[in-house]
């Protein structure tokens, strides 16, 4: 499945946080890389300065650096009161972009979207998979430019001799971030870490940039059209159970009617030994199963009949990627302040948590924006914020685990402590902290 011809890669926004470290993979691999940003922040590959939104100067770069393969992950920052802006870079951007792909002859395109384009703030997502619709209204005006930009991609796939492919990455964190761990920070630094607003039940999806970065490398390698016997043998890999992700708790026994560990019988089963022996042998544990799907399984036989097994293509389609290991929303705010008190002495996140009611937080953050808009002050604490705390929002990565063949790399655990030991080298170099 993986493309045999040499590929030459432009990253668009590739001094920016996920562009790096995709532009990190390809460069460990030999592969020959350039960056097209309006930033020079790194000098080991080519660079071209210039504005996404015109398509001569992307064109340009395109000429010069003789790319095969787009990777464009521009975007401004999530957060931005500049709608404008979100419009003219990742609309009137991608449109540049696809554009010029088309006249010069580039036949790959990944487009890093958001699994924001989902999301409207307003409903529980849980284990969603690529064929959620997207909302009538967007959550705000980044998310309604990417799920614009999406789009534009898609649409694009198959003409002029152009594939694309869209990745919806959920929950970015990693070494070189700017907005989450920043975020976090100010909130350990307000002293503000014992509030907890909801009972920390709802699930939320992170991904590790790393594991974002090997995504985009897999996609770009298998952006072709598939044959029908690749699709054949995919087809056949479905029928065997993907084992879940483990990269963080570890190889875990599943109970199952033949394996499991026998409670309190006043008449044991006739095959109480038998299920006893199974649940204690890890080659039992550790064997291939049947994988078992219903008819609103997106990867079913039904379902694959009625899109003309176009979800095993990755021409044309859109793949949610995260780290695959869902964790109650709190958790990792948490796991940061504990890592704070550690690295600078202190025990702020050793307070007492007092726990507000989803209702009693919406009371607060209405009054807290009102009293920010008699000041005059952006608000920091919204209602739009106490519902994202208090929301499920993970997404089922099956479709990007087997037609991609995407696995994450480091699991949360390790990605979290990776980050924070990043963050807290870079505070302290900048004498922040």
């Amino acid at each position: 499945m993986v493309s045999s011809a040499k590929e030459s890669y432009l990253v668009i926004g590739g001094s920016g946080f996920l562009g790096r470290h995709i532009v990190d993979a390809l460069l460990a691999r030999n592969d020959t890389v350039a960056v097209f940003d309006i930033v020079q922040r790194y000098h080991d590959v080519p660079f071209y300065s210039g504005d996404i939104s015109e398509e001569e100067q992307v064109g340009e770069a395109l000429r010069k650096c003789g790319a095969t393969c787009i990777i464009h992950t521009a975007s401004p920052p999530h957060g931005m009161d500049d709608p404008a802006l979100y419009w003219r870079v990742n609309v009137d951007g991608t449109r540049a972009v696809i554009s010029a792909a088309v006249a010069h002859h580039v036949s790959k395109l990944v487009y890093t979207s958001t699994a924001g384009v989902v999301f409207n703030g307003e409903y529980d997502l849980i284990g969603v998979d690529e064929r959620m619709p997207l909302p009538e209204k967007a959550m705000d005006a980044y998310n309604e430019s990417k799920a614009k930009a999406e789009k534009l991609v898609l649409e694009a796939n198959g003409k002029d001799g152009l594939y694309t492919v869209s990745l919806r990455v959920a929950g970015l964190f990693g070494p070189g971030d700017k907005q989450a761990m920043i975020g976090l920070y100010d909130v350990y630094k307000a002293g503000q870490t014992h509030y907890q607003i909801g009972d920390n039940t709802n699930l939320f999806d992170w991904t590790y940039v790393g594991n974002a970065a090997h995504a985009h490398v897999l996609a770009a390698d298998r952006l072709r059209p598939l044959t029908s016997d690749e699709v054949a043998k995919l087809k056949e890999d479905l029928k065997v159970a993907l084992p879940y992700v483990n990269c963080t708790m570890g190889a875990q026994h599943i109970p199952s009617s033949a394996s499991r560990p026998l409670g309190p019988y006043v008449i044991p089963p006739p095959d109480a030994e038998q299920i006893t022996a199974r649940w204690n042998d890890p080659n039992y544990q550790s064997a291939v199963r049947p994988a078992v799907r219903g008819r609103f399984d997106q990867l079913s036989e039904s379902a694959l009949a009625r899109e003309n097994d176009a979800p095993l293509q990755v021409a044309g389609q859109v793949f949610f990627i995260t780290n695959g290991e869902p964790m109650p929303f709190w958790d990792v705010p948490r796991a940061a302040w504990h890592f704070f008190d550690k690295a600078f002495g202190t025990t702020k996140s050793s307070r007492s948590i007092v726990h507000f009611p989803r209702e009693i937080g919406m009371v607060l953050a209405y009054g807290a924006e009102w009293a920010s808009w008699l000041l005059g002050r952006k608000p920091t604490f919204t209602r739009f914020r106490v519902k994202f705390s208090c929301m499920s929002r993970y997404h089922n990565i099956e479709k990007a685990r087997r037609v991609l063949g995407y696995e994450p790399q480091l699991g949360m655990e390790e990605a979290l402590k990776k980050t924070l030991e990043w963050f807290v080298a870079d505070l302290r170099k900048s004498n922040k902290a």
